[in-house]
Order: structure tokens, then sequence, then C-alpha cells
């Protein structure tokens, strides 16, 4: 019983610590309007304190948790093509931000998002 007990401090204090955290998510999509599986996001505070980076899920999503508040600056790259900064997204304690980065060509269209012809 007492092993039980210690148990929930311990759950409740963790929760207790992380409580109030905001939460960035969002969608990372191509140029092409569509969802990019397993893009990278980099994101750090808009001071350019800590950069972090995280990949989004086969659906293009992705959840960062755990931010105190303040203002972060978001970046996605996927398939050798990269989104603008999405700067000073403030995220507050206790609340969901959401964000949707587009990645943009460049100059020249990358072989990742050109469809090869099957050979016949």
């Amino acid at each position: 019983m007492m092993g039980l007990l210690l148990v929930l401090a311990v759950v409740q204090n963790l929760a207790a610590q992380h409580k109030g955290a905001g939460v960035l998510s969002g969608v990372v999509l191509g140029p092409d309007d569509k969802p990019v599986p397993h893009a990278s996001v980099t994101y750090q505070s808009s001071a350019g304190i800590a950069p972090h980076a995280v990949h989004a899920d086969s659906q293009g999503h992705f959840t960062i948790t755990k931010l105190r508040s303040d203002n972060y600056d978001l970046r996605a790259s996927g398939r050798g093509v990269y989104s603008e900064w999405e700067k000073n997204v403030a995220v507050r304690s206790g609340q969901t931000k959401s964000v949707t980065l587009r990645l943009i060509y460049a100059k020249e269209i990358p072989k990742a998002y050109t469809k090869s012809k099957a050979k016949e």
C-alpha cells in the first residue's frame, strides 16, 4: 500500500511540473499542398536559444509539448526543400498553438517531387 501511495505521489508531482506548459502542433505541407510524411521541424525560441527538432508522422502532423511560455521560430524541411521561417509564434502556458508549415520550391524542382515514368 505504501508503494502505491509513493507511485501516486510521484505521478502527481510530474503532472504538476508540466501543467501549464504550452504545446505547438501542426502539419507540414509540400508545394503541392499535400502532407509531407516524416518531415523535420526545427524550432527554437525567437531569441535563438536552444534549437531542437522533431519529425512529423506519416500524415505530416507534428506536436511539440512541454514548451514554456515564449515566442518560437519554426521551419520545416523534407525531400530537399524547406519552408520559410514562421517567426514569433506565441506559445502560452496551458494552450495549444496550431501552425501550418508549407515547403516551397527553390528555383528548380527537386527530383524527390518529380515522378519518374514507369518503364514499359
